[in-house]
């Protein structure tokens, strides 16, 4: 676990920081945190790319499909690759598999981020009259 993320703060050193970029974690934060900050990203940029090291692949995947099975987003582009991280425990580079997907605003996007604020807002409102 160390090791991935000492591999993502190491690739933050050697590639340009992009705004709407989001490098994921297994081990930080709960799913849903990535699929809402995703939805935030392309709410400012209109894309975003979602990227993770070893382990942490498969919760990208899985935020990749939720937004794309929500309707929120389509796949641009998905990238596979591995990179050499420094092991300090053995003293010598590894090699871990990294994945970057693409995805981007789908048609119905604003539509669907409006809906669910309005429901939001009404399901606020009605315990806001429950409590009263």
């Amino acid at each position: 676990m160390e090791a991935v993320t000492e591999g993502v703060n190491n690739l933050a050193i050697t590639e340009p920081h992009k705004k709407n970029r989001i490098q994921v974690s297994n081990t930080k934060k709960p799913l849903f945190f990535y699929v809402n900050l995703a939805k935030r990203y392309m709410q400012q940029h209109e894309e975003v790319e979602l990227s993770a090291l070893g382990m942490a692949i498969a919760t990208v995947v899985t935020v990749a499909e939720i937004l794309k099975n929500n309707g929120l987003a389509v796949e641009k582009k998905i990238m596979t690759s591995t990179v050499d991280v420094n092991d300090d425990s053995r003293n010598r580079p590894i090699q871990k598999a990294k994945i970057e997907i693409l995805m981007g605003k789908s048609e119905k996007f604003d539509e669907l981020m409006a809906a669910a604020a309005a429901e939001r807002e009404e399901r606020e409102a009605a315990e806001a009259e429950e409590q009263a």
